[in-house]
């Protein structure tokens, strides 16, 4: 399938292109700790750890309790653990547009969610008001595998109840759009939410 062709199916990434976190808080923390902008995610998200997280063997406290360690030496009074729970603990949002468009593809056709997320995914759905988005979350916590592995794909066509080359598969990491395009899926590098609309026109023709 091509991009010009209507999909059976979308399958959407969450982060990047649903829902933005805000590190504002975290980026004050920071600052005051003498720490470079960016330093706490990159330890929360460190190849070990951040594996360990989306394939769902890690909670919320295990995750802040790693983060903390690692940011630990050098940092006195707990400004580690601070420094942790504000960014496991980060404000959400999500983007309406992408919302908006994504809820008018589904009286079309199966729109999944498609994500490296975590255990507590649901719960942050719930509380953004999305638990009914999409008619599935394919979510590696809960599948055992996490993109760009071919499995997760596979897993979320099936669900969809389509072949994988009637997929359309959006996602914001260019390195899973292209484990997507492999599998013979329409896939669409999101950068903005007019990246998704332009997708989707086919579903409207």
């Amino acid at each position: 399938m091509t991009t010009s062709q209507a999909p059976g199916a979308v399958l959407c990434d969450i982060d990047g292109v649903i829902r933005f976190f805000d590190h504002r808080e975290v980026d004050r923390l920071e600052a005051a700790a003498g720490l470079a902008a960016g330093t706490t995610f990159g330890l929360a998200f460190a190849e070990e750890l951040g594996r360990r997280l989306v394939l769902g063997e890690l909670s919320r406290p295990e995750w802040t309790a790693e983060i903390a360690g690692a940011l630990a030496p050098g940092l006195p009074d707990g400004r580690a653990e601070a420094l942790a729970a504000a960014f496991t603990g980060a404000p959400v949002r999500a983007d309406g547009e992408a919302v908006e468009l994504l809820r008018r593809a589904k009286r079309r056709v199966p729109v999944l969610l498609v994500t490296n997320a975590t255990l507590w995914l649901e719960e942050d759905l719930a509380a953004l008001g999305l638990a009914d988005l999409a008619e599935d979350v394919v979510n590696s916590a809960r599948v055992g595998a996490a993109k760009p592995d071919p499995a997760i794909y596979r897993v979320a066509a099936e669900r969809a109840g389509v072949a994988e080359r009637q997929c359309l598969f959006v996602d914001d990491n260019a390195t899973n759009v292209a484990a997507a395009g492999r599998l013979g899926m329409a896939a669409v590098h999101f950068r903005a939410p007019a990246d998704l609309t332009r997708a989707l026109v086919p579903l409207w023709d």
